[in-house]
């Protein structure tokens, strides 16, 4: 049970890190800002636009990475790719330091290379930890991917609505801080043992409450939307909560599981054990009893009696039946 929630969390944490690793879809927030600092042309502005999708094109040093390293610390790497990258821009929009445009170029290249490494680990842990169901999180981490845009829209309003340059900050310290949230479960992964029929099953009906949890994020974020700092944090708060809501999932679906399998069932003991029978109807069961007992014949089933007879005989009765401990009284 520990292993299976171990790996719900991971789930959990690669949910977060899709949904805020999607650096590249802010870039119209501060590019007028970018374009007045560097004093180019819309054309060299397009180029910037381009090179943080360029960036994805060297997303196969991710899985050479992989090959040689842990999945944290490639993890970590693209959490500094992006650090970096969008650190540097940021400072140069505030005019702490000015670089050309051929290195502003370049750390464009860098952040969007570190989206896809995102990418890569959080593919790797769902085909690790979902084997049996692999499209299913895989395309539930994904679908995630494309609320960034809105979740960093509302994080900004919540902060100050006025400055662009906010983004670029928020596009290099946000990634970090969830790849540091991500890192426990990651590290503490559960063993991989093969699931039974019905596992799957259970684990395919949490998908399917977790799409529709998805749809739920997709519409809230859609819709609400405010520039008002007050109501942005409320906003925003929201999100998060609904971020954090699929932890419970599993654990629900557990629970009703372990209810089933051990208060349900708990008067229903198999091998030896103890049937407990109500007091009105002590005489009856008695009575059924004593007649399967003398049915079944051969010493396969002995009645034991107390040493007093009489009235103690009919408050208590003990039978040995099959391996099966019968107490009446």
């Amino acid at each position: 049970m520990a292993g299976q929630s171990r790996k719900w969390m991971i789930l959990v944490a690669t949910i977060w890190i899709q949904a805020f690793t999607g650096t590249n879809f802010d870039f119209s927030a501060y590019s007028s800002n970018m374009k007045a600092v560097l004093g180019i042309s819309q054309v060299q502005l397009n180029y910037l636009a381009v090179a943080s999708d360029l960036g994805k094109a060297f997303g196969w040093s991710s899985g050479l990475a992989l090959m040689y390293l842990p999945l944290w610390i490639v993890m970590f790497m693209a959490a500094f790719m992006g650090f970096f990258g969008y650190g540097l821009q940021w400072l140069l929009i505030r005019n702490v330091i000015n670089l050309p445009y051929f290195v502003v170029f370049l750390l464009c290249l860098l952040a969007g290379c570190s989206i896809c490494w995102f990418n890569t680990v959080c593919f790797v842990l769902c085909i690790r930890n979902f084997p049996a169901n692999r499209p299913l999180a895989i395309s539930l981490t994904v679908s995630f991917n494309g609320v960034s845009a809105a979740l960093y829209t509302l994080a900004a309003n919540a902060i100050n609505p006025e400055s662009s340059a906010l983004y670029l900050f928020l596009n290099a310290i946000i990634p970090l801080l969830t790849s540091i949230a991500a890192l426990i479960p990651i590290l503490r992964q559960p063993p991989l043992d093969p699931l039974p029929p019905d596992a799957v099953r259970r684990d395919s009906l949490i998908f399917l409450l977790l799409n529709f949890l998805a749809v739920i994020t997709g519409i809230y974020l859609l819709l609400l939307n405010s520039a008002d700092s007050m109501t942005a944090r409320i906003l925003f708060g929201g999100a998060i909560f609904l971020l954090i809501f699929p932890l419970g999932i599993p654990g629900i679906i557990y629970a009703r599981d372990w209810f089933h399998c051990t208060i349900h069932s708990s008067f229903r003991l198999e091998g030896s054990g103890f049937v407990l029978v109500e007091v009105d109807d002590l005489e009856l069961h008695k009575e059924l009893i004593s007649r399967e007992a003398s049915n079944l014949g051969n010493g396969d089933a002995y009645p034991v009696h107390g040493g007093n007879t009489g009235e103690s005989e009919v408050c208590c009765e003990t039978m040995i039946e099959k391996d099966r401990l019968a107490m009446l009284g």
